[in-house]
């Protein structure tokens, strides 16, 4: 293993939560109408561009504008990386693991996430979403070759189906991360990804084994 590329919301963080929250203080006014969570996450798959596209095309601008706005004010929500993880990304980069990540998320909330975080210095490379459409195979894609790493040398990790498929196209292992409340563990498992694991500390030894067994 030479590299690790991790996905963002639900995988680093719980911030699925806070998204659908800015999502409807932002969306709901403009709309008229209050908006179910299932309505949001249908949406998902382009960045946040792509829901406000989908949701109040009449109102694009503001709404992205309004969407990035509450999504900074409501981060309090979740202040902080998932319990144990900042821990795995130190371990990785004293083990000289190079750390890239591939979002479905815009750029700028990312940005916003990564600073309240404190973790963007652990990324080498960081590849964000579009308001087109899913572009994970190519961000994984990206990376490696930003990164000079061979497919098979490095892993992915998210938390959703959409990753398992990305990362079989793009030839990358997949470890899905089901330790967010908001991940669909039955699901995951029926797609058989490479591994699963239910708790930071299971991921976390899987990385140490696998590194100590390649040194």
């Amino acid at each position: 293993m030479k590299c690790i590329i991790f996905d963002l919301d639900g995988t680093i963080g719980n911030t699925l939560p806070l998204c659908i929250a800015a999502f409807k203080k932002a969306i709901e006014p403009l709309a008229g109408k209050a908006l179910s969570d299932k309505e949001i996450i249908d949406t998902f798959g382009p960045s946040e561009e792509g829901t406000v596209q989908a949701l109040i095309p009449n109102y694009y601008e503001q709404g992205i504008e309004d969407y990035l706005r509450h999504y900074r004010q409501l981060h309090a929500m979740c202040a902080s990386p998932f319990e144990g993880m900042r821990e795995i990304l130190d371990y990785a980069k004293d083990q000289n693991i190079q750390l890239a990540m591939v979002t479905g998320k815009g750029e700028r909330s990312t940005e916003i996430t990564l600073d309240m975080f404190d973790i963007h210095s652990y990324f080498e490379a960081i590849e964000t979403g579009s308001p087109q459409g899913p572009r994970k195979v190519q961000g994984i894609q990206s990376v490696l070759n930003q990164l000079g790493i061979m497919p098979a040398d490095s892993i992915y990790v998210g938390d959703a189906p959409s990753d398992i498929k990305a990362s079989r196209e793009a030839g990358v292992p997949i470890v899905s991360a089901a330790w967010a409340e908001t991940a669909e563990v039955e699901l995951l498992q029926e797609m058989q990804p490479n591994k699963l694991f239910k708790t930071i500390q299971e991921f976390r030894q899987y990385i140490q084994q696998t590194i100590q067994k390649s040194d």
